[in-house]
């Protein structure tokens, strides 16, 4: 199961409700989703990440890595060695 959290005091994106209706996401607090092993951000149409998604097994991430592709999305660090903002994957509209 993948955690997620929104941000508090940042907007979501209007394809929020895509995310949530095609991935299984049990919903916990930022610091709980934070201290998962591997953490998707989620970008909305400002630039900020609105949305974390924390993901305990490698394979939980790359279902979920899968799903946010098929939903239009992109990853901007798909071609990066490391994190940046903490997440090891980042996601917005393109």
């Amino acid at each position: 199961m993948l955690k997620t959290t929104l941000i508090a005091g940042i907007a979501p994106a209007k394809f929020d409700k895509h995310i949530v209706s095609n991935l299984l996401l049990e919903n916990g607090t930022e610091d709980a989703v934070r201290q998962e092993k591997l953490l998707i951000g989620v970008r909305n149409e400002d630039g900020a990440i609105y949305r974390l998604i924390g993901a305990t097994k490698h394979n939980s991430f790359m279902n979920a890595v899968e799903e946010l592709f098929d939903l239009g999305l992109s990853d901007e660090l798909e071609d990066v060695e490391g994190t940046q903002e903490g997440c090891d994957a980042i996601f917005s509209e393109t």
